[in-house]
């Protein structure tokens, strides 16, 4: 079935373990298929305050934007992991955990271990795209061109991104994640059509997304490339403290590039966003009708009351 584009919702999912989070204007919505297969709902309410002038401000609201993203992509992430966590010894905390609730409370424990969590979810991507092939870009001999470098060090990045992206593709359980990945995607296009949320019209969807963030993640490597490659460090270590320091900068004009290309329907959009649809065929599976179930309700609970307020 073609994809229709009559409407373009600012609505964005994540795939989960054996859920979904939709995130709209106004509230998040957690959704999880239990093992009894009965669904656990999650809602929270993401605020309706307007943001400050500084928050608005082009570059400086992709960062605030990826920021939030990801706390609450942490945090949905953490609650469907409670419904299947196997063995007995989950049921009762442990020794630490006993000691540290008692210290701190278990409120501000909860929200320690979640900052934590939230460290630990940039920590790892920066310094497995971004560290990494910049330590090994500074290890090659410093002779030749500095532009040859900061090629092969974005040449590096591309590829350990795409070795990431198909070598978890392969994995069992990471492709029932990727099937609700499709489920989420296709959701979103048949509320895009107009059509009513049912899982006959979804089915017929395309799990391919042109606001998706794959797509963002690609373009953030290659403008990385295009950054970095305008500042230059024969040291490795002062190379990556450089790509640290730029990195918002990364974020936020590749948000902003993500921002047009989802606006307009023009050949030049189309191409680019052209190489995230094609990741898509790794980081998306079409999913089961159980699972467009979950998507379908995930997505009801963040459509806003008034019409178009969720408008791209």
């Amino acid at each position: 079935m073609k994809r229709q584009s009559q409407y373009k919702t600012t609505i964005g999912g994540q795939a989960l373990i054996e859920g979904i989070l939709m995130r709209g204007p106004k509230k998040t919505a957690t959704v999880v298929r239990k093992p009894d297969g009965e669904l656990a709902v999650k809602e929270e309410d993401v605020g309706t305050s307007r943001p400050s002038k500084l928050a608005r401000l082009p570059i400086v609201r992709g960062v605030v934007n990826f920021w939030d993203s990801m706390k609450y992509g942490i945090s949905a992430l953490t609650y469907s992991a409670e419904f299947f966590e196997e063995g007995e010894e989950y049921d009762q905390p442990g020794k630490l955990e006993s000691w540290l609730a008692g210290k701190f409370g278990q409120a501000k424990l909860d929200k320690i271990l979640m900052g934590f969590a939230l460290a630990l979810g940039v920590v790892m991507p920066v310094g497995l795209f971004i560290l990494l092939p910049t330590l090994v870009a500074g290890m090659l001999p410093q002779e030749g061109s500095r532009i040859v470098q900061n090629l092969l060090e974005g040449l590096a990045r591309i590829a350990i991104f795409l070795g990431f992206i198909i070598v978890t593709s392969k994995q069992s359980d990471i492709k029932r994640t990727y099937m609700y990945h499709g489920a989420e995607h296709k959701t979103i296009a048949c509320y895009e059509s107009g059509q009513p949320l049912l899982v006959e019209n979804v089915r017929g969807h395309s799990r391919f997304h042109p606001r998706c963030g794959t797509s963002f993640l690609f373009v953030v490597m290659i403008v990385s490339i295009l950054v970095f490659s305008v500042f230059t460090w024969s040291n490795p270590w002062q190379r990556m403290a450089l790509r640290l320091a730029m990195l918002p900068a990364v974020v936020g004009v590749s948000y902003e590039i993500n921002r047009w290309v989802g606006r307009h329907d023009n050949w030049f959009s189309m191409a680019l966003r052209a190489p995230g649809l094609f990741l898509q065929r790794f980081t998306t599976n079409e999913p089961d009708d159980s699972m467009i179930e979950v998507a379908i309700e995930a997505i009801r609970r963040v459509i806003p009351e008034t019409k178009g307020e969720d408008q791209w």
